[in-house]
């Protein structure tokens, strides 16, 4: 399994040719990254000429256009294609995003598409999370109580209580902000990032919620929470406009608080 570094000086298009859309009065290069473990290579890059009067608007379906009609063995995550799963995350041009809601004329000149940075690469576009879920795994993303549920009856949050989790709940752990985080990239072993921590503040933020005491305690590390040093890439890349940078600081002020 390879991790994600740009293949120096290469060029390579699919089988040393590239792929041209012949007579085409709208087209747009894609320049993808390719990696077949294996096959045992080297990645590579490939070229595809897409003509747009033939393709969906979003980066996405040019992706789709290129494995259905003229490399089926391109590989890459898709489901909802409504930017709600967070399955096609990928960098486009540089920059974390989504695929299904990245339009192309967006992306000026010749569309670079890499896998999330610094992760483990399964195959082509396909970065491997099994760390990043286990991470999520481990500050138990789910309501922890000690009382008991009043018998017949939800536990029930006022309006401004409920209000309190917006901007947290809407997070589609689609990891572009972690993979845009420097710290994460030298850390990540430890650090747990800015989507980890952002669902991690998600429930510490819930009135619902009863075990905010033992969250709090799992966070005090050197590098589970402060690592994170407010640069606000996460913040730039998130495709859902959140602001994780600001979770993890609550989350800070939460622990000099109950110092206090």
């Amino acid at each position: 399994m390879a991790t994600f570094t740009l293949p120096k000086n290469s060029t390579i298009t699919r089988n040393g040719a590239d792929h041209r859309a012949d007579g085409a009065s709208r087209s747009k290069t894609f320049k993808i990254y390719r990696y077949d473990p294996d096959t045992g290579k080297n990645p590579r890059y490939d070229k595809f000429e897409i003509d747009l009067d033939e393709c969906g608007p979003m980066v996405l379906d040019a992706l789709i256009k290129i494995k259905g009609e003229v490399d089926p063995t391109l590989t890459f995550r898709r489901s909802c294609r409504e930017g709600i799963c967070g399955s096609c995350s990928m960098n486009l041009n540089g920059k974390n995003g989504l695929a299904c809601t990245t339009a192309i004329e967006d992306l000026p000149g010749e569309v670079r598409i890499t896998p999330l940075p610094h992760m483990e690469v399964i195959k082509d576009l396909v970065p491997d999370f099994t760390h990043f879920y286990a991470q999520y795994a481990s500050i138990r993303p789910w309501l922890q109580t000690v009382s008991t549920t009043p018998s017949g009856k939800e536990r029930l949050q006022s309006p401004e209580q409920r209000e309190k989790l917006d901007g947290l709940y809407e997070c589609i752990l689609c990891a572009c902000c972690s993979t845009a985080c420097p710290s994460y990239w030298w850390n990540g072993d430890k650090f747990l990032g800015p989507a980890i921590l952002l669902q991690a503040y998600r429930w510490l933020a819930d009135s619902r919620d009863e075990m905010t005491g033992e969250r709090l305690d799992d966070l005090e590390d050197p590098f589970r929470l402060y690592r994170c040093h407010t640069i606000m890439n996460c913040a730039n890349v998130c495709p859902k406009g959140l602001n994780p940078a600001k979770a993890i600081a609550e989350t800070k002020k939460m622990m000099v608080e109950r110092e206090i």
